[in-house]
């Protein structure tokens, strides 16, 4: 007994050591411009949404949609980085409103940004939207994350029980 508390005492040590140590943490990536701005009042439908960082942005999981005042999908085609920027091509736009701009965007350090913003369409137009958001197929794709969960009670059960096991 006297060994596990050796152990655990001098691994919180090294753990309040190594944080004690720890250098600054450099700053994710933010957003610093879009186009079309910010709540801007629009007439007409834009070609591309773009939206520009404060660095290079990684090109892998990088996302971008345009949403509809109507619940629809308005953008089309994959997401593209150059640099610092991340942009999409927009179908011409159907009803008058607000639109949303959502991204997702890896760091230069490795950490995911997602954010959004919005600009008015002030006159309708006779665009043809994409499918519904969050309808097509009841999920936008990813991984569900509940299979790594119950792995995770169950590897750490099994390790706690066979330690258990071992001391009888």
């Amino acid at each position: 007994m006297r060994r596990v508390l050796v152990a655990v005492l001098a691994g919180f040590a090294l753990a309040a050591l190594s944080l004690a140590a720890a250098g600054t943490a450099s700053a994710h990536a933010t957003r610093i411009a879009t186009d079309p701005v910010e709540h801007a009042a629009l007439p007409t439908s834009p070609q591309r949404v773009s939206a520009t960082f404060n660095e290079v942005l990684q090109t892998t999981f990088a996302d971008m949609t345009v949403v509809g005042p109507d619940g629809n999908l308005w953008s089309t085609g994959d997401a593209q980085v150059q640099g610092a920027v991340i942009g999409i091509a927009v179908r011409p736009l159907g009803p008058a409103g607000t639109y949303s701009e959502n991204y997702r965007v890896t760091s230069a350090d490795g950490h995911v940004v997602s954010g959004s913003w919005s600009f008015e369409l002030t006159v309708a137009g006779t665009g043809t939207p994409g499918p519904p958001v969050g309808s097509a197929s009841g999920s936008d794709g990813s991984l569900p994350v509940w299979p790594f969960v119950v792995a995770a009670a169950v590897i750490v059960g099994g390790g706690a029980w066979w330690v258990l096991r071992r001391r009888t």
